[in-house]
């Protein structure tokens, strides 16, 4: 079983100030960099991009994919459609689907559910204290109802939450909390 990390790093951060995928911590650690190192256990990593896409690209290792959402002004909802519908073309069986404003989201909670991953019909999704949050697994068999419901910045929740998701208790590991402001 092939899982693919897939990092949603596109959004121009208008809350924030700017994309978080140029973000660094008070002591330089680039919120990018950071995401991707979290991601390292998958099989292969795809960051989806946006705005500032090229300043972001350049920060990427070569080793890490890259794709560009030409309408992510829409909200997460069109980067993660353009995640799945590429990775539709690879032979991945489940996609590891991570936000790049996840702070303490590191390689174990990415490790956590690595071990919980069963295939292509997989829906399950880090839990913080039993509250659903990132990352998601999401196997192959879900990718198109995926794409056809992801909206706005509403992502895959919708379709999570019409479907059986297990949920994979990270509290003991990160809080899974996003950063929406400076």
């Amino acid at each position: 079983m092939e899982v693919v990390g897939l990092l949603l790093a596109a959004g121009a951060g208008e809350r924030f100030g700017g994309p978080k995928a140029l973000a660094r911590d008070g002591d330089g650690t680039s919120w990018l960099l950071r995401s991707v190192q979290a991601l390292r256990g998958c099989a292969e990593i795809v960051v989806v991009l946006g705005a500032e896409a090229q300043r972001a690209a350049a920060l990427l290792p070569m080793s890490v994919s890259r794709i560009h959402a030409d309408n992510w002004e829409e909200g997460m909802g069109a980067s993660l459609r353009a995640g799945l519908t590429a990775l539709a073309m690879t032979d991945h069986d489940v996609a590891l689907v991570s936000l790049v404003d996840l702070p303490d989201v590191d390689a174990g909670v990415v490790g956590r559910l690595l071990d919980a991953a069963t295939g292509r019909d997989d829906l399950a999704r880090a839990a913080y204290d039993g509250v659903p949050g990132h990352p998601v697994l999401i196997g192959r068999d879900h990718w198109a109802g995926v794409v056809e419901s992801a909206t706005g910045d509403r992502g895959a929740r919708d379709y999570l939450a019409a479907h059986d998701t297990r949920l994979v208790e990270c509290g003991d590991l990160a809080t899974g909390a996003d950063v929406d402001r400076r």
